[in-house]
């Protein structure tokens, strides 16, 4: 079934679907219409799920991380702020290993107050032990909150939905709704190796030595490193079910393929509108990293391959650093063959819009340059 919605329908739909036993969430804006409509579900009984009303974004997380331990699938949404409230959790939910479903509606941090679309509340987590997937439309968010918990719960870790506010949480499209009979062919019941039961005590989250804590650390890394290989399974027994194909990362080339323009989210559908329209001329194209964390270096080096030039275009700031992407894709290259001119830049910030118009101009600009510029390029607001 085929029906047009916003990409917060959709993502509560998602999550219905997958059949949560326990939902907890504060509402902040653009993520409050998905706590409406799953609080609308569990209501009206379409959802069989505890709903609990938190006072703050904190205790969210703090319910599912109980949930979670009791061995129940769980979601929670947020954005901005609630996710920076739900920062020490983070830690607390990858540490205890607990395949937790965030979706954070991206926009921009305080100060000032800001409704504007960037990335820096969710790449502001990088460190928190999520994993991290980045969506361009309600079809992608729907697809993706589906494999989600395929993955979360394969690997036993945390994992954040990430989509643009407004530009994709208000917008409409036609989303195909999958059945909910193949959704739970799909996604079967969680069954939690470890659980809190009273027939089976145990102690979760207790004090260790500084040798369990390096090992458990280290495990971490280590099961991080096989989610790639664990994504890209999940992707494929995803399109063998239901058609849609997805990857870490998504290429599109042109047969000149002189310039690689690397962005994610949203801004990779105007590149999409801009390949089309004029860039295939001047031999543009597309490089979309869904997958931020794990970082898939492989597959980026692959997709690499080919082009003289890339432009990493950031919707977020490390203020002293610049673009995060940037950042991580110019340390997965350095030093090896795969090594090509990488020029940074800066747009998008706070949700100022990013046109084809914009593109060409960036395009003409870094093709006449013979040299890649050392400093940060920051797009025209």
């Amino acid at each position: 079934m085929k029906k047009l919605i916003t990409g917060n329908e959709a993502a509560a739909l998602a999550a219905k679907l997958a059949r949560p036993q326990l939902i907890a969430a504060y509402p902040i804006t653009p993520q409050t219409s998905i706590a409406e409509k799953l609080a609308e579900y569990t209501a009206g009984g379409r959802l069989k799920a505890r709903y609990i009303k938190v006072e703050s974004e904190t205790s969210a997380l703090a319910a599912c991380i109980g949930g979670s331990l009791s061995g129940a699938r769980v979601f929670t949404a947020t954005s901005s702020q609630g996710l920076a409230l739900m920062h020490e959790l983070l830690h607390w939910a990858s540490g205890a290993r607990l395949p937790i479903v965030i979706v954070n509606v991206n926009r921009s941090m305080a100060a000032p107050w800001s409704l504007g679309v960037d990335h820096n509340d969710t790449l502001s987590q990088r460190d928190t032990g999520c994993l991290q997937i980045y969506c361009e439309t309600a079809q992608e968010v729907m697809d993706t909150i589906l494999m989600a918990y395929k993955l979360a719960e394969a690997v036993i870790l945390p994992i954040l939905i990430c989509m643009d506010g407004f530009l994709l949480s208000h917008y409409s499209e036609p989303v195909q709704i999958p059945d909910q009979e193949e959704v739970d062919r799909f996604l079967p019941r969680r069954r939690a190796k470890y659980r809190m039961d009273p027939k089976a005590p145990c102690t979760f989250g207790g004090g260790v030595s500084s040798e369990v804590l390096y090992q458990l650390r280290q495990r971490m890394q280590e099961d991080m490193d096989g989610a790639l290989l664990e994504h890209d399974r999940t992707c494929r027994q995803f399109y063998r079910r239901f058609g849609r194909r997805y990857l870490a990362v998504e290429t599109i080339k042109t047969k000149e393929s002189n310039l690689a323009l690397i962005t994610n989210g949203t801004m990779a559908g105007t590149v999409k509108a801009y390949i089309k329209e004029k860039g295939h001329e001047n031999g543009v194209g597309l490089i979309k990293v869904r997958l931020f964390r794990p970082f898939p270096k492989t597959a980026l080096k692959e997709a690499l391959k080919g082009f003289k030039k890339a432009v990493v275009i950031d919707r977020n700031l490390s203020p002293g650093g610049g673009g995060i992407f940037s950042q991580e894709i110019k340390a997965s290259l350095y030093g090896t063959k795969d090594q090509i001119p990488l020029v940074s830049v800066i747009g998008g910030l706070g949700g100022v819009d990013v046109t084809p118009d914009h593109l060409d101009r960036l395009v003409g600009e870094v093709l006449e340059q013979k040299k890649v510029p050392p400093e940060t390029i920051w797009m025209e607001a």
